[in-house]
């Protein structure tokens, strides 16, 4: 079981819920700092997105961080190197597309990850049917591949995804691309009850958190929360020290025990 499985079972098992905080990678700047300090603001893992031209999932804010971050000249590269320079005890999950994998490689890109402490990857345009590989060279480097299940799925496509994901599942809140929603519909339950009977991994719901309310409310059937655009809202305003407020606020909006 790697680092980022563990953490999140920790926590569960101790009868908490998780919180996952999304940061893109190079937005503001490249920062280890800004890592450490919302590790210290009680994440339980971060995930780092890596800025793509292509974001397809992302939503407005996470697209203009993204933007901005590749315009200031980030590469893959340049995030992984922050995350080795963070030199975190929390784990870190990186959140990327399949184009900047291949491009580098499979294998080297991975390779690089791990070197950098890595503890899980996020692709949300690797469809299940094609991940067999690319899981198969994640476990060999001790990276777990975390898969997204999508509300409407076929409960056989479920059960595929809860056998092949390693980490945790990232149940999507929602149907279309990441931004904060004014309410968490029922979509997110229904989906969290449908993935419970084919796995024992933390189900965590991302995608559409806007709020500590919403955080709270999700934590009443799942295992976590991931929240990306509501903190990367703050960020792209300038305001790092609302967007660490915002985290302790969803920190403490989930039990710890």
């Amino acid at each position: 079981m790697g680092a980022l499985e563990t953490a999140l079972r920790e926590r569960r098992d101790a009868g908490g819920r998780s919180f996952v905080p999304y940061l893109t990678g190079g937005f503001p700047a490249v920062d280890a700092t800004l890592l450490r300090a919302v590790a210290d603001a009680g994440a339980d893992a971060i995930e780092v997105g890596v800025p793509h031209s292509d974001p397809v999932m992302d939503g407005g804010v996470i697209q203009e961080a993204s933007t901005a971050a590749l315009a200031a000249g980030t590469r893959p590269s340049d995030v992984l190197a922050t995350i080795r320079e963070a030199a975190l005890d929390t784990p870190v999950a990186v959140m990327t597309y399949v184009n900047p994998v291949l491009r580098r490689g499979v294998e080297a890109f991975l390779d690089e990850a791990r070197d950098a402490g890595v503890a899980g990857i996020i692709v949300p345009d690797l469809p299940v049917d094609e991940a067999e590989s690319f899981d198969e060279a994640c476990a060999d480097r001790g990276v777990d591949a975390v898969l997204l299940a999508a509300p409407g799925a076929a409960p056989a496509r479920l059960a595929e995804i809860a056998a092949r994901s390693r980490g945790f599942v990232y149940c999507v809140a929602t149907y279309g691309v990441t931004g904060a929603r004014d309410t968490l519909g029922g979509i997110a339950e229904e989906l969290v009850s449908a993935l419970r009977p084919f796995t024992d991994l933390p189900l965590l719901v991302g995608v559409g958190i806007g709020s500590p309310d919403q955080a709270r409310d999700a934590g009443a059937f799942a295992d976590g929360v991931i929240v990306g655009s509501a903190l990367m809202a703050r960020l792209v305003q300038g305001d790092r020290e609302g967007m660490l407020d915002l985290a302790r606020d969803f920190r403490e909006a989930l039990p710890l025990a």
